[in-house]
């Protein structure tokens, strides 16, 4: 009875026909909705001390994080009303959107700096991180790029041009903030864009070399990005300086051992291990829940990761090739950050100033990681009910 009240209004607020609630992917929506809800309760505890230090009270940062759930479920619903093919549509304008952002925050008095990184433009009480903005806008814009120029990117390399050209000022402006991590993350996204649209594959292997020898080029030229590699190699051989915050986050993972000391009991967070509440959330969550608490986040995550490459397969299956790179994009993106921050938290990789998506705390990010899930679930929504419409049509002319 009480399903029956509830879906017409919310069919109706949304503007949708009856049904369309059971055409959503619930097991994806569950999942997600389960990892916002365990970030929610990390982002909690792990910034209770930084939030009284700052004057806000134990809960200053679930607060901020609580309100910014607002304009993400509402972008999230405005994706799930919008037909792809207007977003297709406006992959241009969106691209051209995202390169003023990275432009605009460079500006001097436009951009606010912390740690050294200019990449947050102020709005009133909060700061926009503009890679976050802009990472999502260049999926979307490339997506489309290749859903036109598929068939010729099999036989041509012409459409590389334009696209490097592109990349090549995303690049610049990215390294200007400076935001390695988040350009590290979308060159492999576009990457996999590339390969699934069809590259041949020898062409696909160059383009990788080229790749890594820049970025083995960025990491030697810059003496902060090779100090972190070093120390990435050794942390204890400097504890105290270059090794301070891997080191920090190896003594949070091993204290949390299989089951953790409990949620709240954790003594790492307590301005032992920098930036706890977002970079860092993972080995909070580690200590405090051990290694069941990581396994979960990890299965987690590679559900949606493992779902998002299914709407995308399904949707190229049926002809839908923006819509199909637009989901594979998108797992690819959310994984690729996951992977990298939890190799990060656990000493597997360098240290890299990305957030766990969707978990750590940071309004940008989940707003814009909350939007792309919309996006994935309107690819998904559109390929079922074409499969459906398709079905009845073939069943139509059978009889």
């Amino acid at each position: 009875m009480a399903e029956a009240f509830i879906h017409p209004r919310l069919e109706a607020m949304l503007g949708y026909r009856s049904g369309w609630l059971e055409d959503l992917d619930w097991p994806l929506v569950l999942v997600v909705l389960g990892i916002m809800g365990m970030g929610l309760v990390m982002v909690a505890s792990a910034s209770v001390g930084v939030g009284e230090e700052l004057g806000g009270g134990p809960m200053h940062f679930l607060l901020r994080q609580t309100v910014f759930l607002a304009p993400a479920f509402f972008l999230a619903l405005v994706a799930l009303r919008t037909p792809l093919e207007r977003v297709e549509a406006l992959a241009g304008p969106l691209l051209l959107f995202g390169l003023f952002l990275l432009v605009l925050v460079l500006l001097p008095g436009v951009g606010r700096e912390v740690n050294g990184a200019t990449r947050w433009i102020p709005m009133g009480p909060v700061n926009v991180q503009v890679s976050e903005v802009a990472r999502l806008c260049v999926l979307i814009y490339f997506s489309a790029f290749l859903a036109r120029h598929a068939e010729t990117l099999q036989a041509s390399l012409s459409p590389l041009l334009p696209a490097g050209l592109v990349l090549v000022l995303l690049a610049l402006l990215l390294l200007g903030q400076p935001d390695f991590g988040a350009l590290a993350v979308l060159v492999a996204t576009l990457g996999s864009l590339f390969f699934i649209a069809g590259m041949p594959l020898l062409i696909f292997a160059g383009l990788i070399l080229v790749a890594v020898g820049l970025g083995a080029y960025l990491i030697l030229s810059a003496p902060y990005r090779l100090e972190r590699l070093t120390a990435f190699q050794d942390p204890w051989a400097d504890p105290f300086n270059t090794g301070f915050q891997l080191t920090q986050s190896l003594i949070a993972v091993g204290r949390g051992e299989w089951w953790g000391v409990g949620l709240g009991n954790s003594v790492q967070k307590l301005f032992y291990l920098p930036e706890a509440h977002t970079d860092f959330l993972f080995a909070v969550l580690a200590e405090e829940l051990g290694l069941l608490g990581m396994a979960l986040v990890i299965v987690a995550w590679s559900f949606v990761v493992w779902r998002a490459c299914r709407i995308g397969a399904l949707n190229l299956r049926e002809g839908r090739v923006f819509s199909g790179l637009l989901a594979y994009g998108i797992g690819v993106s959310l994984g690729l950050q996951a992977f990298v921050n939890m190799g990060v938290n656990l000493g597997l990789l360098p240290t890299k100033g990305l957030t766990l998506p969707l978990m750590s705390y940071g309004g940008s990010s989940l707003v814009m990681s909350t939007l792309a899930i919309g996006l994935l679930l309107r690819a998904d929504l559109e390929c079922r009910r074409g499969s459906r419409a398709a079905s009845r049509q073939m069943s139509g002319g059978l009889t």
